[in-house]
């Protein structure tokens, strides 16, 4: 029965996604907001004026930032296979070894016995469906609407939502225990999104100024130092990604075979100083989690919602991993997840 409950869980998250996702970012998204409001508020401005302001100031810095990324990223995409096919001699260089090696082993088989002359057949993909892409864009866009109006209404009626569903307890010392946990998961979650987000962005800050350093053009560098930025909220694997496509940016904007590899290891050097030791000594020991369990935590939402769950999955996790610590009899599965 266990087993069977969790598979129909799992199909669940996976099936109902469309609606499940917008929910959660919002949910996301009014976290990082609600301690700016919190602000606001004490200068006794009210709560639907706070969650405007602070919603219009997201979305104009999204905006312009988006602005101003989007040429490089359209210039990058366009180039791509050009650059691609000159980043060809530079890497047969480093794979020389193993193509020698590859080779041998080709001869041995052959020598052998082994029919190497066929090859596995060509497997053409279809092109995308013209109709398929103009059908899905107002999904897309009724999906960033329904987030933006989602996390405004979290961000201003949130707290009566909570505060009605705590009325529907009978007891009230119930209610009282509730009302304890509810605040104080709201608030440590808040603070905890919080300050992972200006961490992050101030990891991409600094690699936008360590490329701009080395040389690579302004717009180019902010790029970059966005997508160092955002694939932090997902540990170990984004920040593989970010290694992976520095090694390739190098090898395209550097000619020198050691001064390409100065972005890949600016960048693994940066991740390592946030993720070792900025972050632990920010966040403290209450808010660690084992890598073990991320990693399988990461498996699991990339797996249910691809890029968006491995954005989400930390968080996540660490909503979890609150709430069993306050509720009596479950803090063993909290520790069970530091």
């Amino acid at each position: 029965m266990l087993v069977l409950a969790t598979l129909a869980v799992g199909f669940t998250l996976w099936a109902v996604q469309d609606v499940l996702l917008p929910v959660l970012l919002a949910m996301f998204f009014a976290l990082v907001g609600n301690p700016f409001i919190r602000l606001l508020r004490r200068l006794y401005i009210p709560r639907f004026i706070a969650a405007l302001l602070v919603l219009v100031a997201g979305l104009a810095g999204t905006v312009m930032l988006a602005n101003q990324l989007l040429p490089p990223a359209m210039e990058w995409a366009r180039d791509a296979p050009r650059e691609m096919r000159q980043l060809a001699p530079k890497l047969r260089a480093l794979t020389k070894p193993m193509q020698d090696a590859s080779k041998a082993a080709e001869n041995f088989a052959r020598v052998a016995g082994g029919d190497t002359s066929k090859r596995p057949p060509l497997v053409h993909m279809a092109p995308d469906d013209p109709y398929r892409i103009l059908t899905a864009t107002p999904k897309r866009l009724a999906s960033i609407l329904a987030v933006v109006l989602l996390t405004f209404f979290f961000m201003v009626y949130g707290e009566n939502l909570q505060r009605n569903a705590i009325a529907l307890m009978p007891g009230r010392q119930q209610k009282k225990f509730t009302v304890g946990i509810l605040q104080s998961i709201e608030s440590e979650v808040s603070r905890y999104v919080l300050t992972i987000s200006v961490i992050n962005i101030l990891v991409g800050v600094v690699f936008a100024g360590v490329l701009y350093a080395l040389k690579v053009p302004p717009t180019e560098a902010m790029l970059w130092g966005t997508m160092a930025a955002v694939l932090n909220f997902a540990p170990y694997v984004g920040p593989l990604i970010g290694v992976l496509v520095m090694v390739a940016v190098g090898f395209i904007t550097f000619d020198d075979l050691w001064e390409s590899l100065l972005p890949a290891a600016s960048y693994l050097m940066l991740h390592t100083l946030e993720g070792q030791i900025i972050t632990p000594i920010v966040l403290g020991r209450r808010m660690a989690l084992s890598p073990l369990v991320l990693i399988l935590a990461l498996m699991l939402f990339g797996w249910l919602w691809g890029i968006i769950g491995l954005l989400l999955a930390v968080p996540l996790l660490v909503c979890i991993k609150l709430v069993l610590a306050r509720v009596e009899g479950m803090e063993g599965w909290a520790k069970l997840l530091e």
